[in-house]
C-alpha cells in the first residue's frame, strides 16, 4: 500500500479511536446509575462502587511484579530478573546489566504510577466512573495499538495521541504527588526541592509529553539518573538522560521506589475520596 493510501486511514483510524472512548463513556454513564440504582443499601452501594473503582486501577501487579525482579537481582539470578523484568516493560532486557535491570524498574514504576493509579482516579474525582471506564478505555487502546511500528503506525498512533492528551494534567499531579510523598516516606523536606527541580529541567527531556514527568520526580527524589541508550526489537534508541548522575546504590533505590508509588497512591486515593465525597459522586 502507498503512503498516501496508509495515511488516508489516519481519518477513519480516529473515528474508530474516538468512537471507543465516546462509547465507554456513554454505556457506563447510562448502565452505572441503575446499577447502583438496585442496590437499595448504601453499604452494597459503596462496595459495588469500591470494586468497580479497582477495575480502573492496575497497580498491584505491577509492584509484585518489581518485587520479583528486585528479589531475582539480590539473589543474584539476573538472568530470571531480565525476564521477569520483559513482562512489565516494553525494551529488550536480555543483555542489561544489573543497573540497567533496576533503572528500568524504577522507570516503568514511576510511569505506570501515573497511567494505572493517579490518571483514572483524577478521571474519577473530575465525573465518577463513567469518566474513570472512559479513560481506562483508551488506556488499555493505546497499550494494544498505540506503538509507533510500522504495524500499528497508521491505527495506534490516534489512540497514542489521545492518551497523550488525556494524561497530560495527571502525569503532572503524579510528579507532584511523588515529591511530596518520597518527603514523607523518607522524612526529609529538602526531597521536595530536589525532585521538583529535576522534574522541572528533565521532565520534558522523555520523547512522550508525560512519561518523562513522573521519571524526572522520581529521580530527583532518589538521587538517581534514568533514561539513556535502550534497545527495542533489537534497534538501539538514544534516549536523553534524566537526572543527575551520582554514587547510588540501584537496588536500595528501587526499593525505595515502590514505597514512594505506595505513599503516593495512597496519598492520591484520599484526595480523590475527598473530592468525590464533596461532590457526592458515586457513578
Amino acid at each position: 500500500m502507498t503512503a498516501s493510501g496508509k495515511n488516508g486511514r489516519r481519518p477513519l483510524t480516529a473515528i474508530i479511536t474516538c468512537s471507543v472512548f465516546v462509547s465507554a463513556l456513554l454505556l457506563s454513564s447510562a448502565l452505572l446509575p441503575s446499577v447502583f440504582r438496585l442496590s437499595s443499601l448504601s453499604l452494597l452501594t459503596g462496595i459495588l462502587f469500591i470494586y468497580l473503582t479497582s477495575t480502573t486501577i492496575a497497580i498491584r501487579e505491577l509492584i509484585n511484579s518489581a518485587r520479583i525482579v528486585i528479589r531475582e537481582v539480590k539473589n543474584k539470578n539476573i538472568e530470571n530478573a531480565r525476564n521477569n523484568l520483559s513482562m512489565i516493560v516494553g525494551r529488550d532486557t536480555q543483555n542489561l546489566s544489573e543497573e540497567g535491570v533496576l533503572k528500568a524498574t524504577i522507570e516503568t514504576l514511576s510511569e505506570n504510577l501515573s497511567d494505572g493509579v493517579i490518571a483514572p482516579l483524577f478521571y474519577l474525582a473530575l465525573g465518577g466512573l463513567p469518566f474513570a471506564m472512559a479513560y481506562k478505555a483508551i488506556n488499555t487502546l493505546d497499550s494494544m495499538v498505540g506503538y509507533k511500528n510500522d504495524r500499528y503506525k497508521n491505527f495506534g498512533w490516534a489512540a497514542a495521541r489521545l492518551d497523550d492528551i488525556a494524561n497530560y494534567i495527571p502525569a503532572r499531579i503524579t510528579g507532584m504527588l511523588i515529591a511530596f510523598s518520597s518527603a514523607v516516606a523518607f522524612r526529609s523536606p529538602f526531597i521536595v526541592h530536589s525532585s521538583l527541580k529535576t522534574m522541572f529541567r528533565d521532565g520534558r527531556k522523555h520523547t512522550s509529553p508525560n512519561a518523562g514527568i513522573p521519571e524526572a520526580a522520581m529521580s530527583g527524589a532518589l538521587g538517581v539518573r534514568l533514561g539513556g541508550p535502550s534497545a527495542y526489537c533489537g534497534i538501539i534508541v538514544q534516549k536523553p538522560y534524566i537526572g543527575t548522575e551520582t554514587e547510588v546504590d540501584y537496588l536500595a533505590a528501587s526499593e525505595k521506589t515502590i514505597k514512594v508509588v505506595m505513599f503516593s497512591s495512597v496519598a492520591g486515593i484520599a484526595i480523590s475520596a475527598v473530592v468525590l465525597y464533596a461532590r457526592g459522586i458515586y457513578g
